[in-house]
Parts: C-alpha cells; structure tokens; sequence
C-alpha cells in the first residue's frame, strides 16, 4: 500500500521556513528524497490557498509526489490532490470517506480512543500527537509523550506518523517507540539547508524500518 514507502512526512508552513516561499521549499525536500507533502497553511485565504495548491500539483505530479492538502476537501478535489488530511474539527472523516472513497484520508489524532474512531471511519492513516512540545500554531502546544506511540501502535491497523516537535535531538527516542513515518514542520523548513535535512531524515527512519516495512 501507499504508507508502505512512506518515510519522512513534511508538512509545510511559509510563515516557519526563514522567508523562504512554500515553492521553494517543495523543491528543496523534493531533492532531499521526500515522496509526500502536506501543503498546510492556516494564514491566507482560500484562493490563494487553491491557487498555491494548483502549483503544487504541477510540481509534484513531475516527480512523482504524493500531495495532501491539509483541511480543505474541495481543494483537494479541485487541484487533483492525492488526499486530505483532516483535523479533528474539520468535517469528520467518515462523511469525507463517503465523498471520497478513493482519495487518501489522514486525521490528526492525540489519543487511542481517537485513533481508532479514525480508522473505523475509514482513514487511510492517522497522525499522532503532538508528541513533544511544539509553537507550529503559533502558541505552545504541550507534547503527549511519547508514551502516545506505546499505547495506540499494538491496536492500530492503519499507518500512523507521529508529529509534534519531533527534531533532530530527539527523533531516536521517537524511533526506539515505533514510529516509521515521521511527519515534520520547523525541523524542515527552519533549517539552514532544507535539502540536507529531509535527505539525514530519511537516511535516520530508513535505518531503523529495514528490513520490516509493515503498516504500522
């Protein structure tokens, strides 16, 4: 299935990438051997989200990218997107599984509990988190722990990714609980070369997955 080759998750934010644009930094992880992307962007409205969207789609559909648009179904729909990801305020997923039943569906999920209402209402991954502390959202969001992967991977059937501060200094630990995508923000688009970094990423999750390359 498509998480199988699924490794380092980015999620992009502009405001969080050192003036560089959204396009740029694409191109960057691209060239760092990145596979998905998650085009998210909470701060400018939804023409100009569809608008940066469509040029994401040319983008990664020239090399071979899966895209996910974060929140917004009908942007996903009208750029030909691989999928959504939907938090947990954002239209549920089951009602996007009956739209959709084709599109790739994430959900962002912060418990067991949630998880697996996810997966019973027919996401193809969810996301964990946050597991460490994190300010993506423009405020301080507490970390779970990383106690979070413990508990949710021996019931999960579905991929997950594991989200929320997850750096350099500390993605061992999140690897040692059982984590084999990571989904990452300022780790990405903070550093000083984007490239280098998703590439070390990847390198780091790979090492740890082969040989097992399972669901979860």
């Amino acid at each position: 299935m498509l998480f199988d080759e699924i490794d380092l998750y980015p999620v992009t934010c502009e405001a969080l990438s050192q003036g560089r644009s959204n396009l740029e930094v694409l191109r960057a992880l691209i060239a760092g051997g990145a596979r998905i992307v998650q085009l998210r962007e909470k701060n400018i409205n939804k023409r100009e989200l569809f608008e940066m969207a469509v040029r994401f789609r040319e983008i990664t559909a020239e090399n071979n990218v899966k895209l996910i648009i974060n929140d917004h179904l009908d942007i996903a729909l009208a750029v030909e997107a691989d999928g959504v990801h939907l938090g947990q305020s954002d239209i549920p997923c089951a009602v996007a599984r009956k739209l959709v039943p084709r599109l790739i569906i994430g959900v962002s999920t912060h418990s067991l509990e949630q998880a697996l209402q996810a997966e019973k209402d027919g996401a193809a991954y969810v996301n964990l988190g946050p597991i460490f502390d994190t300010k993506t959202k423009g405020v301080l969001t507490k970390g779970i722990g990383i106690d979070l992967i413990k508990r949710v991977m021996p019931h999960l059937s579905i991929p997950f990714t594991a989200m929320g501060g997850i750096n350099a200094e500390n993605i061992d630990i999140v690897l040692a609980a059982g984590a084999r995508r990571v989904a990452m923000v300022t780790a990405l688009t903070q550093a000083k070369d984007i490239t280098e970094a998703a590439a070390f990423f990847i390198r780091k999750i790979r090492t740890k997955s082969l040989p097992n390359r399972s669901s979860k």
